[in-house]
C-alpha cells in the first residue's frame, strides 16, 4: 500500500514539473515573439515630443530624441530661414550619435515636424548616419497644415531597404485631439490590444452647398495662408461627429493653379467649431 502511495506522489510531482516547464516555455515563447518598440523623434518646439511621449506611454516602448549637433535655436522665422538655406544649398545637418542600438528593435516609430512639406532636415541627417535596412518604420509627424503623405513618400524613397508602414500625423493646432487619435491609430494597426469602431467611407463627391462652404470657411479662414476654394465635398458621420472631405482649387508654391484635398471635422458638441485636420497636396 505504501509503495502505491509513493508511486502516486512521484507521478503527481512529475506532472507538476512538466506543467511548470510547459508554462515557462510558453512564457519564453511569448516574450520572444513580442515586438520591441523604439520611439525615435526630432522635436523643435515640443509638439512632436508630446506625440512621441504619448506613443511611448501607450506602447511601453523605449524612447530617444534626435539632437542636431548645431541646434536650431532662435525664432520660428530664423529656423525657417536656416532650413531654407540648407535645403537650397544641399546641406544635411549632422546629428549626435544615437544611444539606442537599432538592431535591438523590431519596430521604430520615427517622428518629426514637417518642414517645407516633408520631414525636418535633422531626419535627413539621421538617415545619412544610420542603417535602417530591414527595419519596420512607423512615421509620425506634426504640421501646420499637412505633410504626412508627402513625408512618408520621401521616407520610402530615402530608405528603400526599410519597410515604411502607415503613419500618423496631427496639426499643431489640434494637439488636444492627439491622445484619442493615437489610441485609435495604435489599435487599428494592432500595435496595442483593443477594438475600435471602423470608420465609414466618405460619400461620393458632390458640389459644395452654401452650408458646406460656411463650414469650410469656419475651419480654414483663420489659417495664416490661403487654402483655396472648395469645389466638391464628400461626408461621413461618425460617433464623434461629421467629417468632410473637400476637393479644393488652390495654388502651388510656384503660384500655379492646383487641386488639393482638405479634411474638416465637426464634433457632436453643441458649440463644436469646425476644424481642418490636414491638407493633402
Amino acid at each position: 500500500m505504501k509503495y502505491y502511495v509513493l508511486l502516486a506522489l512521484a507521478i503527481a510531482a512529475m506532472t507538476v514539473m512538466v506543467a511548470c516547464g510547459s508554462k515557462k516555455q510558453n512564457s519564453e515563447k511569448e516574450v520572444a515573439t513580442s515586438p520591441k518598440y523604439l520611439v525615435l523623434y526630432y522635436s523643435q518646439t515640443g509638439t512632436t515630443k508630446a506625440v512621441a511621449e504619448e506613443l511611448q506611454r501607450k506602447l511601453g516602448a523605449d524612447i530617444e530624441s534626435i539632437e542636431a549637433v548645431e541646434p536650431y535655436s532662435g525664432t520660428y522665422e530664423q529656423t525657417i530661414e536656416r532650413s531654407k538655406n540648407e535645403r537650397e544649398t544641399g546641406v544635411t545637418p549632422k546629428v549626435n550619435p544615437l544611444k539606442s542600438n537599432l538592431d535591438e528593435y523590431d519596430v521604430i516609430f520615427l517622428g518629426y515636424p514637417v518642414w517645407f512639406g516633408t520631414y525636418a532636415l535633422p531626419i535627413a541627417g539621421l538617415i545619412k548616419d544610420c542603417d535602417f535596412a530591414g527595419k519596420k518604420i512607423v512615421p509620425f509627424c506634426t504640421f501646420g497644415s499637412g505633410g504626412l503623405d508627402a513625408s512618408v513618400k520621401d521616407l520610402k524613397a530615402a530608405l528603400p531597404k526599410a519597410d515604411i508602414l502607415s503613419g500618423y500625423g496631427v496639426r499643431t493646432a489640434r494637439l488636444a485631439a492627439m491622445p484619442k487619435e493615437v489610441d485609435r491609430f495604435l489599435k487599428e494597426n494592432k500595435y496595442v490590444e483593443g477594438e475600435v469602431e471602423a470608420l465609414p467611407d466618405y460619400s461620393a463627391q458632390q458640389p459644395v452647398t452654401e452650408e458646406e462652404k460656411t463650414i469650410f470657411d469656419a475651419a480654414c479662414s483663420s489659417y495664416k495662408y490661403p487654402l483655396g476654394t472648395p469645389v466638391t465635398v464628400g461626408k461621413r458621420v461618425t460617433a464623434d461627429g461629421t467629417d468632410y472631405l473637400y476637393v479644393v482649387k488652390s495654388k502651388n508654391p510656384a503660384g500655379e493653379e492646383a487641386t488639393c484635398t482638405i479634411y474638416v471635422t465637426v464634433g457632436n458638441e453643441q458649440d463644436a467649431k469646425p476644424e481642418f485636420t490636414q491638407v493633402v497636396r
